[in-house]
């Protein structure tokens, strides 16, 4: 479990590094590829919501109506913290929203290793194939800023990666001994991940005339349905 959520974090880093290529030219291609990267995380968000992370959720709350009330309360929440950190002001949707879907991602991954749960490796694996688009955008986005500073933005996504053990440690210690809870933690990921999805990713990875980032999504989610297909008894 250490090594799964310490490879999702790691992940992050690996995005920020390769946003440090610099300037690729023409300007065309890097604004395409900019978007299509986006596109990709949100398609690997789909799947994971899609293929795991509702499937598993709503198999662990036994009520139909309150697995729907714990998903729509997600996204509300994560609207008000939207809200509340003034994202269209800091401008800095891509490093929220990988914050945001993280963490309680990561708490969900650590209960379903201790339970034994089939699909927490490919889980595990949608959150840092997720993890690398959003660090390489949340990156570029930081830089972005006045008075940002490459190596200092690095360092705070260095800062990240112990984030998922620690919160995966707390979700196999104390998650897993509560099913339904763990259910509840899954859904409302998910109803944050949507909202986050058509509130800021997607908007960002749409480009006039051009067809690159809408098959980034579908082959993002293409990626997800492979493992989900690919581990036996999922």
């Amino acid at each position: 479990m250490l090594l799964f959520t310490t490879f999702a974090g790691f992940c992050i880093l690996l995005g920020g590094l390769a946003a440090r290529v610099e300037r690729i030219r023409p300007k065309w291609l890097e604004t395409e590829l900019r978007h299509s990267i986006i596109a990709f995380g949100g398609g690997v968000l789909i799947s994971a919501v899609a293929l795991v992370l509702v499937p598993e959720g709503s198999r662990l709350v036994p009520s139909a109506t309150v697995a729907s009330l714990i998903l729509v309360s997600g996204g509300v929440v994560f609207f008000l913290v939207e809200r509340y950190l003034g994202l269209r002001r800091r401008e800095s949707p891509q490093f929220i929203a990988m914050m945001l879907d993280y963490l309680p991602e990561s708490l969900a991954l650590g209960g379903m290793f201790a339970i034994g749960a089939t699909s927490a490796p490919l889980l595990a694996l949608l959150i840092g194939l997720q993890n690398l688009p959003e660090g390489f955008n949340a990156y570029r986005e930081l830089n972005s800023q006045p008075e940002a500073k490459p190596d200092r933005t690095l360092l705070h996504m260095c800062a990240l990666i112990p984030l998922g053990p620690l919160v995966g440690t707390l979700g196999w210690f104390y998650v897993a001994n509560h099913a339904v809870f763990m259910g509840g933690i899954m859904l409302f990921a998910s109803g944050g991940i949507l909202y986050l999805l058509f509130q800021d990713v997607a908007p960002q990875s749409h480009l006039d005339r051009h067809w690159a980032p809408a098959l980034g999504a579908v082959l993002g989610f293409g990626i997800g349905m492979l493992g989900k297909l690919l581990i036996p008894g999922t």
